[in-house]
């Protein structure tokens, strides 16, 4: 069944000139971009996005990193969306990843791991509507 997901290509693998290898790679996996934006996200924002994480240690570092730089926010449309953008992203921590994965190839660590994907439909409607209306998403 075909499904969407919301990726992000961070802002430090869009520093290294890694969006259209990414791209490339989402593509040759049969995930279809439908939407696309290359934007700055304000700490307000990042904190926004990422408030399931607000108690967590890691909150404060990770939105001051996505509001850091330019970020590429994607929805991805294919059979089984959410879970081939998750394999294909490979492990959070890149020194865990797989060959052949997103993170083995332009994450540096932990944290500057080069991307981010939803983990469930539910994930994916709220990341998707927050930052792309369903008029910005094209059939294809």
């Amino acid at each position: 069944m075909s499904e969407r997901t919301l990726a992000i290509i961070k802002p430090d693998a869009v520093k290294k000139d890694a969006i259209g290898d990414i791209i490339k790679m989402y593509e040759g996996a049969g995930l279809r971009p439908v939407a696309i934006r290359m934007m700055r996200m304000p700490k307000p924002t990042a904190e926004g996005f990422y408030a399931v994480h607000k108690a967590r240690p890691f909150f404060d570092s990770l939105t001051t990193f996505m509001a850091s730089g330019p970020v590429v926010v994607l929805v991805l449309e294919g059979k089984d969306a959410i879970k081939r953008h998750r394999d294909l992203m490979g492990a959070t921590d890149p020194a865990k990843a797989v060959a052949g994965t997103i993170r083995k190839a332009h994450g540096t660590n932990i944290e500057y791991n080069a991307v981010h994907g939803s983990d469930s439909p539910e994930t994916a409607r709220f990341e998707i509507g927050y930052f792309f209306p369903e008029m910005d998403l094209v059939a294809r």
